[in-house]
């Protein structure tokens, strides 16, 4: 299947540059993912969309504030470091700009020296592996040294570092945020509950290689980085609960979807579990598990809108995205959702 199958037209002020005001009025679209039927809704009309007995699965994983601007020691050059993925305690697979200057053994220095770091090797497609030195917790210092790592088609500044937390965030370890999970406030979770529906946490760390552009032509080529995820004993319990008692499982984001049909057995049962996956879903995958999924509206070509036509059909997605752009709906991390029921 050719990558530009999954290609759409999107006027460039369609990309959202900020958060609503209020989360859950983000704009819903509402999908049969079997007859491609459409509904136009509000996020907060998405408890009419469940029933007694469904579970929620929502990631709870926390955005570290992974982007750090310091300068090169001896030159003074300034220099942006983005974190990947931690490889021990000090160690992390970084993005580094401009790379030319991180040649091993450079030392850089962040914060007028409360942070130093020092290029130790050359990870995949140029990231630099990087030892940093610092006194006390390293979360607490990336707190104050670092800033929140929005994609670049968002170009406005974030006054508030929270809004690209979800309101459950909790595990920290991501470089991006499960956007999906955005759109919820603590009210709307209280309500979901009240109604009888499970809301259960896993945990899929994301990273950059989620968001990374398929350069293959066909889809078959191209190969997932992988992203660390935890499954809990209790959250292993209730989904399997939940399927017997013949209610949905509903994936909140392409990461909870990505974990459970990574853990999901061929009949349709999890177990409490955590490892690397990087499962890569797109048309004529046989889905496991998940019922139903909530998501954002995904950029063109993309894994993830291959992901959610692998749902659905890549015919009934491509129509919805048509009529999406026609409606004005609002695209990527800080735009609206999708119910795909």
């Amino acid at each position: 299947m050719k990558v530009k199958d999954f290609d759409f037209y999107l006027p460039e002020e369609l990309i959202a540059q900020h958060p609503l005001e209020k989360r859950d009025e983000s704009r819903l679209m509402v999908v049969d993912r079997n007859s491609g039927s459409i509904e136009h809704k509000v996020f907060k009309d998405m408890i009419d969309y469940l029933k007694e007995g469904d579970c929620l699965v929502l990631n709870n994983t926390r955005v570290l504030p992974a982007r750090l601007i310091g300068e090169k020691e001896g030159t003074g050059g300034k220099m942006e470091f983005l974190l990947l993925k931690r490889i021990d305690s000090n160690s992390w697979e970084t993005l580094v700009k401009p790379g030319k200057r991180a040649k091993l053994g450079s030392r850089f220095v962040f914060g007028g020296g409360e942070l130093k770091a020092e290029v130790k090797g050359i990870g995949e497609e140029g990231s630099r592996i990087v030892e940093f030195e610092y006194k006390g917790i390293f979360e607490e210092v990336l707190d104050r040294l670092g800033q929140m790592p929005l994609p670049p088609y968002i170009t406005e500044t974030l006054e508030d570092k929270e809004r690209y937390q979800t309101v459950y965030s909790k595990e920290i370890g991501s470089a991006a945020a499960p956007t999906a999970g955005l759109h919820f406030t603590e009210e709307l979770l209280a309500k979901i509950k009240d109604k009888g529906i499970k809301v259960v946490f896993i945990t899929l760390h994301v990273g950059l290689g989620t968001f990374r552009p398929v350069k293959a032509e066909t889809i078959e080529e191209h190969h997932m980085h992988s992203e660390y995820y935890i499954m809990s004993k209790e959250t292993a319990k209730l989904i399997n609960e939940t399927k017997e008692m013949g209610g949905r499982v509903i994936a909140v984001g392409t990461t909870s979807c990505r974990t459970l049909e990574t853990i999901a057995s061929e009949e349709g049962k999890v177990r409490e579990e955590s490892g690397w996956t990087d499962i890569f879903m797109y048309p004529g995958y046989k889905f496991k598990l998940v019922d139903a999924l909530i998501t954002n509206f995904h950029l063109p070509q993309s894994t993830l809108l291959m992901l959610v036509s692998a749902f659905s059909s890549r015919e009934i997605i491509m129509r919805a995205y048509e009529e999406a752009v026609r409606e004005r709906y609002r695209f990527f991390s800080f735009g609206d959702a999708m119910f795909l029921k």
